[in-house]
């Protein structure tokens, strides 16, 4: 897509995010997408239907991303957040996404999730999304008159030396031969995708069930319309017969760009992308604060207020809008805690559910399966606490933990703590 001004450019971009994540959050709302719900379906009812929904839209992201970019429609290598990055920050994307999976737990819902609870009426998801936002921003923004962040104050001096650089991109293409990681990685995305179609349609009540075709479906969709417009929307400079992508635009600004009218306040936001809301509830955090500065406006800023509009609306149409409040003093505290835990953890782990466990993976990244699989084992071992603090009100936070992992089949059967009732 071609446009003769950046201005023009960067608008239609905006306002194209907006239009699929108002879809996004329409039909989340509508067929009950939610990651924490379907692990919590694994966990406590041994009901894999909605992981099967996340694993199909994991499956058709991976799929388009394979697609784009062997067509050349698409280029991942240089996206924001770097998800091929040379650098693994192993360390980083595991205890992220361990804390954020706790977190999401603890805050009845991820970060999309809380999005879209807060467009149904959920008061609570606005106090979690406020304190998810401060945490965000300034994990990655210095503090006013310093140049010290949340991450460089709490992480960086002790978790950044465990990262690993490597010789290679941290993709499976790259990493199993960088002399052609494009065709390798139409190989091993291929017999990954593979693998994930015929374990999900190999359950009857997936097959049978339109709603959880229809949540997977269009969430890799708009994961993969995300790359796609980041990537396609183009500066067509006719007089120099040049085209630049937004961010070359950018970074050539100096040079082919009038006057500083119109400039965003950021590069890396320009560059190409898909959905992932952690970072962008804390970009949203700066924005507000800023006084609706339209330079800072980005994809994700558009991606948070299409998610919670496309909610609200579906709720109305739906009738299923309805105002919620904490149930008492510690459900209000637990509920803070979690916003806590996912504000670090989604900037440390670099993505959410949907942010790595989607988006990130749809590239192959190692450091997106690290940070994906780390969610799903902080949330199963949250619930699995949980369940045995709540069977035996007098047993020890460490005695249901011990017993959370037994069951998690990670220690052996003899240190069982508590028995299942």
């Amino acid at each position: 897509m071609l446009f003769e001004s950046f201005l023009v450019a960067q608008s239609t971009l905006l306002w194209a995010v907006f239009g699929v994540a108002f879809v996004l959050g329409a039909v989340v709302n509508k067929t009950n997408f939610c990651t924490m719900g379907a692990v919590s379906d694994m966990v406590n009812m041994d009901d894999y239907s909605r992981f099967r929904s996340w694993l199909l839209a994991i499956a058709v992201a991976v799929i388009g991303m394979l697609i784009l970019e062997s067509s050349g429609m698409v280029n991942a290598d240089g996206s924001f957040p770097p998800y091929r990055g040379s650098q693994l920050v192993w360390a980083e994307n595991l205890l992220g996404g361990f804390l954020f999976g706790i977190g999401m737990t603890l805050a009845s819902g991820c970060g999309n999730k809380t999005l879209i609870r807060i467009g149904g009426g959920n008061i609570k998801s606005i106090i979690v999304f406020l304190i998810i936002a401060v945490i965000a921003y300034f994990m990655t923004t210095p503090f006013p008159g310093s140049d010290q962040t949340l991450f460089s104050i709490l992480f960086y001096d002790w978790i950044r030396p465990l990262a690993v650089s490597l010789d290679t991109r941290q993709d499976l293409g790259s990493i199993i031969n960088s002399e052609n990681p494009v065709t390798t990685r139409l190989i091993v995305g291929g017999i990954i995708a593979l693998l994930m179609l015929v374990y999900i349609f190999r359950a009857k009540a997936f097959r049978t069930n339109p709603e959880h075709w229809l949540a997977g479906i269009v969430v890799g969709l708009a994961v993969l319309a995300g790359w796609y417009l980041s990537s396609s929307v183009m500066v067509d400079m006719v007089e120099e017969g040049e085209q630049y992508t937004l961010v070359e635009y950018y970074e050539n600004w100096d040079m082919i760009s009038d006057s500083e009218e119109g400039k965003p306040a950021q590069g890396a936001t320009l560059s190409p992308q898909s959905f992932t809301f952690i970072n962008p509830i804390g970009q949203t955090a700066g924005y507000v604060a800023s006084g609706l500065q339209s330079t800072l406006l980005t994809f994700g800023i558009m991606s948070v207020f299409g998610v919670i509009l496309g909610s609200f609306v579906w709720s109305l149409v739906s009738k299923s809008f309805r105002i919620e409040w904490f149930f008492n003093v510690k459900d209000f505290v637990t509920h803070v805690i979690g916003a806590v835990l996912m504000g670090f953890g989604g900037v440390l782990a670099m993505g959410c559910t949907i942010g790595q466990g989607i988006t990130g993976f749809s590239t192959l990244a190692v450091g997106s399966m690290i940070a994906f699989t780390a969610i799903i084992f902080g949330s199963a071992l949250t619930m699995k606490t949980q369940y045995y603090q709540m069977l035996y009100e007098d047993a020890s936070f460490f005695a249901a933990l011990i017993t959370a992992l037994v069951e998690l089949r990670l220690l052996p059967a003899s240190m069982r703590k508590l028995e299942a009732l």
